[in-house]
């Protein structure tokens, strides 16, 4: 396994406050790792420690092999980063933007106007490199923002919340992207508070209240025993008016937890219930055209459930 990001007891305190305790991790070349956990739990500044940008209180991390305290200059050449709020100039035009980042980065002459035609390329923007960046749309600047990210080639890419606050059909063209890169070779680091994009990627971290609660595949996360405990079971219901059916369900003995997931209602019953047992519970409740069937957990149904047992 070639590690390219690895962490270990990474520790970020601000006064008495502490904003990361000992948070471990490693990521392999060509990964794709999603970062979740509730705003305020530390994801940025876990970032910000990995890309060099502000130094740990205690423990140790390398990129690519080098020190994140002592090789930050180095490392800022071999990694692309994204933030979370757009941070490109508004008042100029695409092209203009993009030989902004280009000459930071210490691209000049024609190697700055390859790297350009081939971000521009890969993203879709060859037909706006004249237009103005205020007047993109959200996806567009979002595909700004990852060109400018890419253009020095890093080996490495951190983007915190890439999708955020951009339309489904622009999140899905986003990620295709992000598909393409990781197969290339390039590592990702991705934040995300969608759990359709987390389910995409190989490996996945929750952070909780600065702590790295947990860390591994979707499937293995959706699998832990403190998701499914002994003695339940996870069903998903399809009736025709779901909002009553969560209010019924949640006040029968024999179910743990029920949430709304999309149309439907994913709930975890307590072993001895069945599909029939189920339908059964709501009808007498006169709920209309109702359908169970028994899933595994959703890795949202890992996210709610996992917070609720943190807050608790």
């Amino acid at each position: 396994m070639d590690t390219v990001i690895k962490a270990e007891r990474l520790t970020k305190t601000f006064g008495d406050l502490t904003a990361v305790q000992d948070v471990s991790l490693e990521i392999s070349r060509g990964d794709i790792f999603g970062f979740l956990g509730p705003n305020g739990s530390g994801k940025s500044t876990v970032i910000r420690m990995l890309c060099g940008l502000l130094q740990p209180t205690a423990g140790k991390a390398r990129l690519d092999g080098l020190d994140v305290v002592t090789e930050t200059e180095e490392i800022k050449k071999r990694i692309g980063y994204m933030s979370q709020r757009f941070s490109l100039y508004e008042d100029l035009t695409v092209q203009e933007n993009l030989d902004f980042y280009g000459a930071i980065y210490g691209l000049r002459g024609p190697r700055l106007g390859e790297r350009r035609r081939m971000v521009t390329e890969l993203v879709g923007l060859e037909e706006r490199l004249g237009q103005m960046v205020r007047t993109l749309s959200g996806g567009f600047k979002q595909r700004l923002a990852l060109a400018c990210a890419l253009l020095h080639e890093p080996k490495i890419l951190f983007l915190d919340e890439p999708t955020a606050g951009i339309d489904p059909v622009a999140r899905r063209e986003i990620w295709d992207l992000l598909f393409q890169l990781a197969g290339e070779g390039t590592t990702l680091f991705v934040t995300t508070h969608y759990m359709d994009e987390a389910e995409r990627c190989s490996q996945v971290g929750y952070i909780y209240n600065s702590r790295l609660m947990v860390c591994g595949k979707p499937q293995e996360l959706k699998q832990m025993p403190e998701i499914t405990p002994q003695g339940a079971v996870w069903f998903e219901v399809h009736c025709e008016e779901p909002t009553r059916a969560l209010s019924v369900l949640r006040r029968l003995p024999e179910i743990i937890d029920a949430t709304i997931f999309g149309e439907s209602i994913h709930i975890l019953a307590r072993e001895g219930n069945d599909e029939a047992s189920i339908e059964n519970l709501l009808r007498e409740e006169r709920m209309a055209r109702v359908e169970c069937r028994r899933v595994l957990p959703s890795l949202e149904d890992f996210f709610v459930t996992w917070t609720r047992r943190q807050r608790a």
